[in-house]
């Protein structure tokens, strides 16, 4: 029997203002679409938003399991969603924003 591995995801986002729609749409698109790493399965959620007065996209990623700590992202915070990292980005590409919660997205177990 082959095994294959499972990936649950949840994306979603809550915003403000138009200044981040269209990345906020670019990356929820790419996030869905993360392939998984061989012999793993994961479970997590991305949160996007933005705070009023607050120009920053923040985001959120819940994982069932804790992780290790990954540069640049606070946490973990637990919830009973699970372990909660979170950062906030500003004039970044959409491509280096979607690198770094990937990285958060897959970090390694703690």
């Amino acid at each position: 029997m082959i095994r294959t591995a499972t990936q649950h995801t949840r994306v979603q986002h809550t915003l403000l203002t138009d200044a981040w729609t269209t990345n906020v749409r670019t990356l929820e698109t790419a996030i869905r679409d993360f392939g998984m790493p061989a012999g793993h399965a994961i479970e997590y959620q991305v949160s996007m938003f933005e705070v009023t007065g607050d120009p920053h996209l923040h985001v959120n990623v819940t994982h069932q399991q804790e992780t290790k700590p990954v540069k640049g992202w606070a946490g973990p915070g637990v919830t009973a969603a699970g372990f909660v990292h979170n950062r906030t980005f500003d004039a970044m590409s959409t491509d280096r924003i979607l690198h770094d919660i990937r990285r958060m997205v897959f970090a390694p177990r703690a």
